[in-house]
């Protein structure tokens, strides 16, 4: 039994997405860092609005320096919470607030800037804590409305301020317009992506919760077939010692061929326990990687089939551990293979990075395209019959927790492939294990 790990060792949970809408948080900061600072440059320059300039200027350059911090702190962080998020909109909000109060309060059209902070918060947080954004939001904007610094307009270039005001809320709707379509659509793909991925999470559970009901039933089945086939094989060793059997070549022979496929029958039933996931009595054995390979393909030759051919392309032979379980699965795809191609099953290793590439080929008529969508999930069956397609889900969830994946499809003229990608990390053998 392993023990339950402290509390200090947990990884925290983030939100969903929290990593690339932060990301965007800080590019939209850049994005405000800029149009703040030309926005400045035109109000005096060109518009010859009088402002005080230090203080504006000081805000960009401040979220400048937040942004580089926050950039070489969170390296390699996997998320940011809720308060974190909330605190990044709080930053923005408070840096705008400023920028307001030193530019005529509510009467700077760009007080509507408020609201995207509002869209983005109810799109990034949950109901009540953008709840929170909306209340701080509201109070700025009435504290802006009675407690700022007049602007001091230029004479003579505006027919009064009202044309000033109508090209700023001109300006101001198209910033709010612009940027509400570039960020929002992509803190929403940002969701959707996340939303994919859970719905694969789930799917991921449910296939586990299939296999411990498997592991469930295998496991009865070993405990009920376990004594009749123990018995079998006692009694199948008596009659191979009985005299007249032993004069007899053919009924020698058969009783042969009946122990070697009692013998098949408990590998398949070990192989079905390791598949998912319950402990044997039997150890991993050490071998190399071509020694394990040659192996495979010389039982299923010694089984009457005699077309299994082995393409090993790995240059150093790897010493592995040869977990059973790897053998079944493997056993599973060449036994799909030699179904629709009894004449032609090609097995072919080779060394990608640091993976183990196994590629099982065949010539038969290939999968059929709503297959290949839903390859790997349980009684999703090639052949057809209920309760069938249990050798692929099997094959993907061991390869999947050796930390591999598996590919397949059909090949471009005829047949299938199937591609077992396994780090050759969890099955090296190393020395003291």
């Amino acid at each position: 039994m392993s023990a339950t790990p402290p509390l200090s060792s947990t990884r925290p949970i983030y939100p969903a997405a929290s990593a690339r809408n932060m990301a965007l948080l800080v590019q939209l900061r850049w994005v405000a860092a800029v149009g703040q600072l030309v926005a400045i440059w035109v109000s005096v320059r060109v518009l010859g609005v009088r402002l005080d300039v230090a203080p504006l200027v000081a805000v960009p350059v401040l979220m400048v320096v937040i942004n580089g911090l926050t950039l070489l702190l969170d390296r390699g962080r996997e998320g940011y919470s809720h308060v974190e998020l909330l605190g990044a909109l709080t930053l923005d909000m408070l840096a705008l607030a400023w920028q307001l109060y030193f530019s005529g309060g509510t009467s700077n059209p760009f007080t509507f800037l408020f609201l995207m902070q509002i869209v983005i918060a109810a799109i990034l947080l949950p109901p009540n804590w953008s709840a929170i954004v909306a209340g701080m939001a509201a109070l700025i904007v009435t504290r802006l409305a009675f407690v700022h610094r007049p602007l001091d307009l230029p004479t003579g270039t505006f027919d009064g301020t009202i044309e000033l005001f109508q090209l700023g809320n001109l300006v101001c709707f198209a910033l709010v317009a612009a940027l509400l379509v570039f960020f929002v659509i992509r803190m929403d793909r940002n969701r959707r992506q996340s939303e994919t991925a859970l719905a694969a999470l789930r799917q991921q559970a449910t296939e586990e919760q299939h296999i411990v009901r498997l592991g469930l039933l295998a496991s009865g089945a070993a405990h009920e077939l376990g004594t009749p086939m123990a018995t079998m094989s006692v009694i199948l060793g008596d009659w191979q010692r009985h005299p007249a059997i032993m004069a007899d070549q053919d009924l020698r022979e058969e009783l042969q061929d009946m122990a070697s496929e009692l013998k098949r029958c408990k590998s398949i039933l070990s192989g079905i326990l390791l598949s998912a996931g319950e402990a044997r009595g039997e150890n991993p054995q050490i071998t190399t990687l071509g020694d394990f390979l040659a192996t495979i393909a010389a039982e299923w030759n010694e089984r009457g089939h005699g077309v299994i051919r082995l393409r090993n392309m790995v240059e150093t032979d790897h010493p592995i551990v040869a977990d059973p379980a790897l053998r079944q699965i493997i056993g599973n795809v060449i036994d799909n293979a030699l179904e629709v191609s009894p004449d032609f099953v090609e097995i072919r290793a080779e060394m990608t990075g640091g993976d183990i590439v196994l590629t099982v080929l065949d010539l038969g008529p290939g999968f059929a395209p709503d297959m290949l969508e839903s390859i790997g999930r349980p009684y999703n069956s090639t052949k057809g019959r209920d309760g069938g397609g249990l050798g692929l889900f099997l094959v993907v969830n061991v390869v999947r927790k050796l930390g591999g994946r598996v590919e397949v499809k059909n090949r471009t003229a005829r047949g299938a492939m199937v591609r077992l990608e396994i780090p050759m990390a969890s099955l090296a053998y190393r020395t003291g294990e």
